[in-house]
């Protein structure tokens, strides 16, 4: 009688082990990002969490945090390096000031259009920027994309640099984007996103400057009156997971974490694709008056000066720039 309990026992103690297995097996991932959960952010939030859900049979989960739930990019970022977040989505202006050789994509007027980018970050130049992440205690999957920056503000229509000149403007934690501002005539305030819709509405700053997938999923035509289409800097995005979790990944797994950064950067860059096309019209729908024929030439030729000391602040932040990253008549030598 004895032996048969404890057979009985033995039995459903394995049982429960295989039952319970999976569920032990599961790991949940906190995904940070600084959009809305329906902003290009969210839609490689998205496609993330379904890619890497399929290719592991739900071993890992994903848990959103969107509109900057766990804090501005900055604070993500940290918490990447600290194990405190698992992976994100965010932008070069706050990866610049961990890794500062991506800083070489945020020159302004470099790129051509989204094709010309897009070749240069899927080639030798940006995959060689994706490797200099680990030795700052970051993973970065993939290049993300939010498109080309253009300027909204609430005094006057901007068509050339002139225009410009006294505008408060808030940009991101990006030297080389304030250098730039700066050298145009604008008062570059850095903020934090968070922070910016309040301070539109209080008048703190005058304007902002983000891709039209940024100016139409954070509602801005409600907030500011004028958009002019600038196209200054290419924006792109990264997704990037802690190295506290891909470092404990078989390689099979890091290979599927791969796939699934790679799947987020595709949907982003879909995303961006139709928001482009769409997006000017569902802003001058809602109010906004959208200036389209910008002196894109004048505005290069006020830049152009600065570019040397461009150079300077990514050498003194890695010591060296690879001759491919030079820039000449606003075109990478590699595309």
């Amino acid at each position: 009688m004895r032996a048969h309990w404890i057979k009985k026992a033995l039995a459903a103690s394995l049982l429960s082990a295989i039952v319970m297995a999976p569920a032990m097996a599961e790991q949940t991932l906190k995904l940070a990002y600084a959009l809305s959960k329906t902003s290009h952010y969210g839609v490689a939030a998205d496609a993330f969490e379904e890619t890497l859900g399929k290719s592991t049979n739900g071993e890992f989960k994903v848990q959103q945090f969107p509109n900057s739930a766990l804090g501005g990019e900055r604070e993500v970022i940290e918490g990447l390096q600290l194990g405190t977040i698992d992976a994100a989505v965010v932008s070069t202006g706050a990866t610049l000031n961990f890794v500062p050789e991506t800083g070489v994509i945020d020159i302004p007027f470099l790129f051509r259009d989204l094709e010309h980018a897009r070749k240069v970050l899927d080639g030798p130049i940006g995959q060689k920027l994706l490797a200099d992440f680990p030795a700052k205690g970051l993973i970065a999957l993939a290049w993300g994309e939010q498109g080309f920056r253009h300027l909204t503000n609430n005094v006057r229509e901007v068509t050339t640099p002139a225009d410009l000149k006294g505008l408060k403007i808030r940009t991101t934690e990006n030297p080389i984007h304030i250098t730039a501002f700066r050298k145009i005539g604008m008062l570059p305030t850095p903020m934090a996103w968070p922070e910016v819709a309040t301070a539109l509405q209080q008048g703190t700053i005058d304007g902002q400057e983000n891709p039209i997938s940024v100016i139409v999923s954070a509602k801005l035509s409600q907030m500011q009156k004028y958009l002019s289409l600038t196209a200054h800097v290419y924006g792109p995005a990264l997704i990037l997971v802690s190295p506290s979790v891909y470092e404990s990944l078989s390689d099979e797994d890091k290979a599927k974490f791969k796939e699934a950064g790679l799947a987020a950067a595709k949907a982003m860059r879909k995303y961006v694709d139709e928001v482009e096309t769409s997006g000017v019209a569902t802003l001058k729908k809602e109010g906004m008056q959208v200036q389209e024929k910008v002196d894109h030439d004048a505005f290069v030729k006020a830049v152009e000066p600065v570019y040397p000391e461009f150079y300077k602040k990514i050498r003194q932040g890695t010591g060296r720039i690879h001759p491919q990253y030079q820039v000449k008549h606003r075109l990478y030598t590699e595309a």
